[in-house]
């Protein structure tokens, strides 16, 4: 269930700038020489990375999901049951990246 491509808001190809410059931990501006030559060798290998969300129940999980992949809040609350489970494609640098949430 992987995603062909990613959405244009999914497609990173500048270093994000931090919501502060005085307070952020990070001195980077830009994605280093050595990073931007390794995605330019674009090998096979499948990137997934995988997030767990738990929480107490009626917390907002599913409804954080929801917002994050579907960009929509629903507001007529039913629980989850079991196990729900949504895919996130992300395009760094032209190297797909898959999120399982």
């Amino acid at each position: 269930m992987m995603k062909e491509e990613a959405h244009d808001e999914r497609q990173i190809t500048d270093w994000p700038p931090p919501f502060s410059s005085e307070i952020t931990p990070y001195n980077e501006s830009d994605f280093g020489g050595l990073i931007r030559r390794t995605c330019e060798n674009k090998s096979l290998t499948l990137r997934i990375s995988k997030v767990i969300v738990i929480g107490d129940v009626a917390v907002g999980k599913t409804s954080l999901v929801n917002r994050f992949c579907h960009k929509l809040f629903d507001n007529n609350y039913k629980a989850t049951i079991g196990v729900d489970f949504e895919v996130e494609r992300f395009d760094i640098l032209g190297v797909p990246f898959h999120l399982q949430m």
